[in-house]
């Protein structure tokens, strides 16, 4: 499996969050296709089928990678 950027990955974990808050606030059928696509999204990138290991996924992909750079001194 090719390994994802983990800037996507980082972006797509950032879309998921903001889904998910957005649903649990109020649930309406945007929210839950908002919800259903970033998850799609993720599964995709990580190569797995559901949300719970694209997350852990995600995580291990993360962890082998550095922190990004802050932009300061």
């Amino acid at each position: 499996m090719l390994m994802p950027d983990p800037k996507d990955v980082r972006i797509l974990l950032s879309r998921y969050a903001a889904a998910r808050l957005a649903h649990a606030e109020k649930e309406t059928r945007k929210t839950a296709t908002q919800l259903d696509d970033v998850s799609y999204s993720l599964c995709v990138a990580t190569g797995t089928t559901e949300i719970n290991d694209a997350l852990a996924a995600a995580d291990r992909i993360l962890g082998q990678q550095p922190p990004p750079a802050s932009g300061g001194p």
